[in-house]
């Protein structure tokens, strides 16, 4: 960086704060700073153009976790701990809303259905017969019955013809909703750096020097909010995995209207007006998908496309618009890692691919372990 006197000065020099990555989780951690710091200097940092990851790549799910993703979970982790998940989920999901607004977010509540196909019907009598005691754990964060069997009215072919809803469960306009948090984020008096990739950093006694590919500067405190990148940084458990997504041109007439869930959540898809996003795949390779390079491969592509135009809208002339991939940070544990390396320097990672649920709260966490003094 060949930084004049006035770029040092202005942007790099008596930083309070600096937070890298300029997702859901660093924006929101540098509103919190603000708020409990209201005269700090606030820097963020982020490598990419726009925030290079998954938060303006994701689906625009504002979901919980389907019932089978419950079972799941609760065969690796206690029923408290799977509790805490899905409250985490609904509580971050809150705070994105009050932040925001539902309006500057999309937030349209068509409820989200967990799609069984043929093959999966024992999965699904099994989500079936545990129905009760699942609604039964999470009622307290809903306050009544959740999930309901509904009848497949949607038209999918090669399904058994019931559902599961959450008629709780929601999209949003994932790009609308990130360039609004921006646009408060930068009202707020906090400087936004895209292009800057972060190459290191040394914590001191009484500084954090952080390095950049050609030059050095210092800040009082470090907050780390990059996910799955995270992982350069730190041995954690933590792994970065790519998922695909598809979205169709438009489809006249289509009645399709909310979130889907399909095999554990693997495939996911919704309606964006007229169009079908479609995305998931990864557990197809997971030897390739376990990585932090973009990317599309034909294994997932083809199989996305087979599902889409067989399974989700059959007899219709459809067409792909456009393919892309995010990254995100997964692990052993679905619990979010939250916590102080030292004194200076903090991190929030593996967000499990829920960062439109768990994001807000995830980044409030991060900001709040330092105290106000």
């Amino acid at each position: 960086m060949n930084l004049s006197y006035w770029e040092k000065e202005t942007w790099f020099s008596n930083v309070d704060f600096c937070v890298v990555g300029s997702g859901i989780v660093g924006l929101t951690c540098a509103l919190q700073l603000r708020k409990d710091f209201p005269k700090s200097k606030i820097l963020v940092l982020e490598r990419g153009v726009l925030p290079e990851g998954a938060s303006t790549k994701n689906a625009g799910f504002a979901c919980y976790g389907s019932v089978s993703e419950v079972l799941s979970d609760l065969e690796t982790h206690t029923e408290d701990e799977v509790f805490q998940l899905i409250k985490s989920r609904y509580e971050g999901l809150k705070l994105l809303r009050k932040t925001l607004g539902d309006k500057n977010i999309s937030y349209k509540e068509h409820g989200g259905f967990e799609v069984f196909q043929n093959e999966d019907k024992d999965l699904f009598e099994e989500c079936k017969s545990r129905l009760t005691d699942v609604n039964k754990m999470v009622e307290p964060v809903f306050g009544k019955s959740t999930f309901k069997i509904k009848p497949n009215d949607f038209g999918f072919q090669k399904c058994i013809d019931q559902l599961i809803l959450n008629p709780y469960e929601g999209q949003i306009d994932t790009g609308l909703m990130m360039n609004n948090l921006l646009k408060k984020v930068q009202a707020s008096d906090i400087i936004v750096i895209n292009g800057v990739k972060v190459e290191g950093f040394c914590s001191n006694k009484g500084s954090v020097q952080i390095r950049l590919k050609d030059f050095v500067f210092n800040v009082d405190q470090l907050f780390l909010a990059t996910n799955a990148f995270a992982k350069h940084f730190f041995d954690l458990d933590l792994k970065p995995v790519r998922n695909q997504v598809i979205i169709t041109k438009a489809i006249p007439g289509l009645k399709i209207k909310g979130v889907f869930h399909m095999n554990k959540g693997y495939y996911y898809f919704r309606n964006i007006g007229d169009r079908i996003l479609f995305g998931g795949g990864r557990h197809l390779d997971p030897e390739k998908e376990t990585t932090s390079k973009f990317g599309l491969t034909d294994t997932i592509q083809n199989r996305l496309e087979d599902i889409l135009i067989n399974v989700i809208v059959p007899e219709r002339d459809i067409s792909i618009d456009y393919a892309w991939s995010g990254i995100l940070g997964v692990g052993q544990r679905k619990k979010p890692i939250i916590r102080s390396v030292d004194d200076r320097v903090h991190l929030a990672a593996r967000l499990g691919g829920m960062g439109i649920a768990i994001g807000s709260k995830v980044g409030f966490d991060l900001a709040k372990l330092i105290k106000n003094n």
